[in-house]
């Protein structure tokens, strides 16, 4: 598994475990810039998700990743194979997802505490229940459209759509590099588990401490989100963050680790 994955683990060898879930369109060089402030003092872990950057292409099953389940097993598996305790799960956009998820799965109560940046536990609007995500039923259908006639030719326009920097046009540059290394294949699968997940019903579940780290103007994620996910965690602190865009781990690493670190000072 961890071969797998590609997982590397660095830092302090008897620091406090971080694991570092990506999100869609990317992988774990998207939390290099946060690294440098954290690897003197935490025990931290990336990996790719299946599919993704430097995870074994040849373990790629589209019936298999066709739901966030088989992302959440193999989460929990690296955790369960490193023999992992007292984690600090840390998942950007659909990886909040799985953090979600992975919490009220982890039978062997290896996760302490989420860190959830730029999370939204459902993209889709639900208009019957007066939920509203960000995208309906239509959007979305136009969304995965695009992608399937040119998963590129979305990518470069988008990238810098969901960086939303403009001051700093290199950051959605960036991202469309990382677009542009996961196989067309493979993304247009990840899109649709991400935008068609549906965690909301295990939020009252999560008992664990749980941080949401919400950046401004984030084009993914509506603003109410935030609130929505902090009312509906139990024992949840809501950080919004000056950082513009659904990437601020990027655009703002500073900003982004602070609030990290004084969250981590705060016993679990």
């Amino acid at each position: 598994m961890v071969e797998r994955h590609n997982v590397t683990v660095s830092g302090a060898t008897d620091g406090q475990v971080l694991v570092f879930a990506h999100g869609f369109g990317s992988d774990q060089k998207m939390w290099d810039r946060i690294l440098p402030f954290l690897t003197e003092q935490y025990r931290v872990v990336l990996f790719d998700h299946m599919g993704s950057g430097g995870s074994d292409q040849a373990f790629y099953d589209s019936s298999r990743y066709s739901s966030l389940d088989a992302y959440v097993a193999d989460l929990l598996e690296i955790c369960a194979e490193l023999d992992l305790g007292g984690v600090t799960l840390i998942g950007h956009s659909v990886g909040a997802m799985m953090a979600i998820a992975a919490a009220t799965a982890d039978q062997q109560s290896r996760i302490a505490r989420l860190v959830l940046v730029t999370a939204s536990p459902s993209y889709m609007n639900h208009p019957d229940d007066g939920y509203f995500g960000g995208y309906s039923s239509d959007e979305l259908d136009e969304l995965f459209e695009s992608l399937d006639a040119n998963y590129l030719v979305w990518a470069e326009a988008m990238a810098p759509v969901f960086m939303n920097v403009p001051s700093s046009p290199e950051f959605g540059r960036e991202l469309q590099g990382s677009f542009r290394r996961i196989n067309p294949r493979v993304a247009r699968d990840f899109a649709r588990v991400a935008f068609l997940s549906d965690v909301r019903h295990l939020l009252s579940r999560v008992e664990l401490p749980v941080l949401i780290l919400q950046s401004t103007d984030d084009v993914v994620t509506p603003e109410h989100i935030g609130t929505y996910l902090q009312e509906r965690l139990p024992t949840s602190v809501l950080v919004r963050l000056a950082a513009t865009g659904h990437f601020p781990q990027t655009s703002a690493p500073e900003e982004t680790v602070n609030a990290l670190l004084d969250y981590l000072g705060t016993p679990v």
